[in-house]
């Protein structure tokens, strides 16, 4: 039986098992971001925690001596996808909680920490359960079903909570709005009244006036340029229930703007007190304009239900097919429980001793820091500036265009980008494409300074944008991962490679961590130009590292 399973094929094990180790990650780096910002959190705050959920992956070479030690490397992946399907759905209970940000932060906490240690044991596994051919002949099995993963969980599991979204709540309401000469305007700029209306029933959304007629600016003249709005509810949410509203503009001018928030909550106590929104026309208009504003109410919370619900019962049923279809058997021989804690310790000082050792290091690891700088600002806030209302900056992009458009089509672009950055490094090495690499994964953020200033409303267009940047990233990222592996030859290469990867993790945590203050300080205009400044220390790390030429380089047999 034992021989049977070791022969078991690994097609059975690498492709799911690596698809599992996908989707935590993502989960607790992208796809928290656009359920903190749909649920109404601000960029700063989700930004900064976000951001730290990083740490694990930053200190996880400080235990994965452990996922050695104590037990196998399989009874690791089994029991951490089993934690990680719990937390899945804790989340999904948690986010309808009312303190749903600080229960579902220290859930992604814990998944955070379960995802690192799976990662360990999954790579630890993969090594001992193939020899060294089959790990060759199925790397880009592997690195295919990570990224499958991804767009599984960056794409797919945001446009289902998109439809959910779409498909709940209250019905959407839309204004139109005219922007026109005062002489034109019919409409009286009275404080308006509600109607009469049943307070019984299911809860609609009330906008008044209906139909809006806001008046060009006009130096000569001392009136406003500007027009009220009120909204409210018919009637009142259930008894411990809130309705979120979300008001903002849906298509038209860009020139008649949105003051303030539209963002309002009601419930049963404030239902029928109507809130005032304020449009306003932009002093440069001078023509007659128009455009669309939408009032949705659509149940986020349970949007993020169904879809951290679905995950969680997906990562149960990987723990269960894992413990019938994982090879037994494998990892008798590599056992340490006989190994004394003092000679442990020495050797896990070793590893680091030798690391910080290696010809070079200081300049590594600011290569380390700095080749993503940008990035990893970028990152955090180009899904809230997707989702985020134009008035403020935004696409206003819906949930499900977002899983579509930095989800899917991204990751798509971000494979392919990868796959030519590996082909051209093997080709000629990495010495001779680290500066184009360095340009691919720089360059193309400029296309979100142009989103931002000039905010098309074309979705094929937003889509073809983010695309080019995300084919960019792919193929610098390669010089990024190309250069971990360069750093980490030698002895302990593999606990080498587990360091560098921490500072990668750093690398993304610490500059993260201050983007969405920032954003929030300087709008999304200037904050993409500041990104682009960012990009400068990447410049500067790349002409200064040491790389050998050949290293890349597929090797002769002659």
């Amino acid at each position: 039986m034992t021989k049977q399973k070791r022969q078991r094929s690994p097609w059975w094990w690498v492709p799911s098992l690596y698809f599992a180790e996908g989707i935590p990650y993502v989960v607790a780096m992208t796809v928290s971001i656009v359920m903190y910002k749909t649920m109404g959190i601000s960029n700063t705050v989700l930004a900064f925690w976000t951001s730290l959920l990083y740490l694990p992956w930053v200190i996880k070479p400080l235990w994965s001596p452990l996922v050695d030690i104590i037990s196998t490397k399989r009874n690791w992946v089994l029991l951490t996808q089993f934690l990680l399907g719990a937390c899945f759905l804790l989340v999904a209970v948690a986010i309808k909680l009312p303190l749903f940000f600080t229960l579902t932060l220290l859930i992604l906490w814990l998944v955070a920490f379960a995802s690192a240690t799976h990662d360990i044991a999954a790579d630890g596994f993969y090594m001992i359960g193939l020899d060294e051919h089959r790990q060759a002949w199925f790397v880009g099995i592997r690195s295919t079903f990570y990224r499958i993963a991804m767009i599984a969980g960056q794409g797919l599991l945001v446009m289902l909570a998109g439809y959910v979204q779409s498909h709940t709540g209250l019905e959407a309401v839309n204004l139109n709005v005219m922007a026109m000469p005062r002489q034109e305007i019919v409409q009286p700029m009275t404080t308006p009244v509600f109607p009469t209306v049943a307070s019984e029933g299911k809860p609609r959304i009330l906008i008044y006036p209906e139909k809006v007629q806001i008046p060009l600016y006009n130096p000569a003249e001392s009136n406003c340029d500007s027009s009220s709005v009120y909204i409210r509810l018919s009637a009142p949410p259930d008894s411990g229930k809130q309705v979120v509203v979300n008001f903002g503009r849906k298509k038209g001018s860009k020139d008649i703007l949105l003051v303030g928030t539209g963002r309002f909550v009601f419930d049963y106590h404030n239902w029928d007190k109507p809130v005032k929104v304020v449009l306003k026309v932009d002093h440069r208009l001078k023509e007659a304009e128009a455009a669309v504003f939408a009032a949705t109410a659509g149940d986020t919370p349970f949007s993020w239900t169904v879809s951290f619900g679905v995950l969680g019962i997906i990562f149960l049923v990987f723990a269960v097919y894992h413990q019938f279809i994982l090879p037994k058997g494998l990892e008798k021989s590599l056992s340490r429980a006989q190994v004394g804690l003092k000679e442990l310790f020495g050797g896990w000082l070793d590893v680091f001793r030798t690391f910080f050792r290696k010809p070079g290091i200081g300049v590594g690891m600011l290569f380390l820091l700095f080749y993503r700088f940008a990035e990893s600002q970028l990152v955090k806030i180009a899904s809230p500036f997707l989702l985020d209302r134009q008035e403020v900056g935004g696409l206003a992009l819906t949930t499900t265009q977002v899983g579509f458009v930095y989800g899917t089509v991204g990751i798509i672009c971000l494979t392919l980008g990868g796959i030519l950055g590996g082909i051209v490094a093997a080709r000629d090495g990495l010495k001779k494409w680290v500066l184009w690499m360095v340009l691919a994964i720089n360059i193309p953020d400029l296309v979100y300074v142009y989103l931002a200033y000039v905010r098309p409303d074309n979705f094929v267009l937003i889509s073809l944008c983010v695309a080019i940047e995300q084919f960019g990233y792919g193929f610098g990222f390669t010089g990024y991962m190309l250069y971990m592996l360069y750093l980490a030859e030698g002895e302990y290469k593999t606990s080498h490679y587990a360091i560098a990867t921490a500072f990668m993790a750093l690398g993304m945590m610490l500059p993260g961590m201050i983007s969405g203050k920032i954003q929030e300080m300087i709008g999304y205009q200037h904050f993409f130009v500041y990104v682009m400044l960012c990009t400068i220390p990447s410049f500067l790390v790349v002409k200064f590292v040491k790389i050998e030429a050949d290293f890349g380089k597929r090797k002769s047999n002659n």
